[in-house]
C-alpha cells in the first residue's frame, strides 16, 4: 500500500479538478493507486450527475459557430442551474464542442424521443424488408441494432463525439455535469448551410 502523500493528492487534483478532500479519500480507498483513484472519482461523479439531471436549469448561454468561410452556421442553447457555472471555462468548452459537433455531423434531432413516430416506423419497415429471410427473433435484433445506428446518425445526443468517437455527446454532457456539479441540458440547436 502506497502512502497517500500531498504530492499524490495534488496530482489527482490536477487531473480531475476536484477538491483535495475528495482526492485524498479516493487515494485512501484505492491504496494510493492514482489511476484507480481517478477511475473511482469518475464513477462517483457520474453517479452524482445522474442525481442532478432532474434539477431545474434556468441559466446558461447560447453558443455560435461559423464554419467554411461563413457557409455553415450553428447556434446551440446550453442551459445550467447558475450563472456562475455558465461563465466557467468547462461550460464554455462544452458549448463550443457542441457547436463543432452540430456543424460536422448535421444532426436533425436533439434526442431519439424527438424523432417523429412515422419516421421511426418507416426506418423499421425498411430494415425489416432488408432482413425478411431471417427468423423473426433474429430479424428483430438486427432491426433494433440498425435503429440504434439510425439514432446515432440523426440525434445529437446519440452521436459519437467528433473529437473522440469512443464517447457519445450524451456522455460528454454527463461528464461535464459530474465535473461542474450542476445539471446541464442542451435545450436546442440550429444548423444553417448556405443554399440549403
Amino acid at each position: 500500500m502506497a502512502e497517500v502523500t500531498a504530492e499524490l493528492i495534488k496530482e489527482v487534483r490536477e487531473k480531475t479538478g476536484l477538491g483535495l478532500l475528495k482526492c485524498k479519500e479516493a487515494l485512501v480507498k484505492t491504496a494510493g493507486d492514482i489511476s484507480k483513484a481517478i477511475e473511482e472519482l469518475r464513477k462517483q461523479g457520474l453517479q452524482a450527475a445522474e442525481k442532478r439531471m432532474g434539477r431545474e436549469v434556468g441559466e446558461g448561454s447560447i453558443f455560435q459557430y461559423l464554419h467554411a468561410g461563413g457557409k455553415v452556421g450553428v447556434m446551440v442553447e446550453l442551459a445550467c442551474e447558475t450563472d456562475f457555472v455558465a461563465r466557467t471555462d468547462d461550460f464554455k468548452e462544452l458549448g463550443r464542442n457542441l457547436c463543432l459537433q452540430v456543424a460536422a455531423s448535421s444532426p436533425r434531432f436533439l434526442t431519439k424521443e424527438e424523432v417523429p413516430a412515422a419516421e421511426v416506423e418507416k426506418e423499421k419497415e425498411i430494415y425489416r424488408a432488408q432482413i425478411k429471410d431471417k427468423p423473426p427473433a433474429i430479424a428483430d435484433k438486427i432491426a433494433e441494432g440498425r435503429m440504434q445506428k439510425f439514432y446515432a446518425d440523426v440525434c445529437l445526443m446519440n452521436q459519437g463525439f467528433v473529437k473522440d468517437e469512443s464517447q457519445t455527446i450524451d456522455a460528454l454532457v454527463r461528464g461535464t455535469i459530474a465535473k461542474l456539479g450542476e445539471n446541464i441540458k442542451v435545450r436546442r440547436f440550429v444548423r444553417m448551410e448556405l443554399g440549403k
